[in-house]
């Protein structure tokens, strides 16, 4: 799993692995203030910017929080069928 630099807490790492069973990647800025594209950092924004693009996203209106996974996994889906 491909996470933001946010989620470096040292509980977190082994939850995820504990619960999913999947290794988690930190993947972080670079230390320099020049702008530098990180392939694997570039993959995690360029998701959440597809993932913006769904109105229904924006706002957690959902009443139970299987709904609003639904509703996560539905815009998924959708990206990926526009892709292939």
């Amino acid at each position: 799993m491909l996470c933001d630099g946010g989620y470096t807490g040292p509980s977190f790492a082994p939850s995820i692995k504990e619960t999913i069973h999947c290794s988690v990647e930190i993947i972080k800025r670079s230390e320099l203030h020049k702008f530098v594209v990180l392939p694997k950092r570039w993959i995690v924004e360029r998701t959440f910017a597809w993932l913006e693009n769904y109105r229904r996203l924006w706002k957690n209106c959902e009443r139970t929080l299987e709904n609003s996974r639904q509703s996560c996994l539905l815009a998924g889906v959708a990206i990926l069928l526009k892709r292939f």
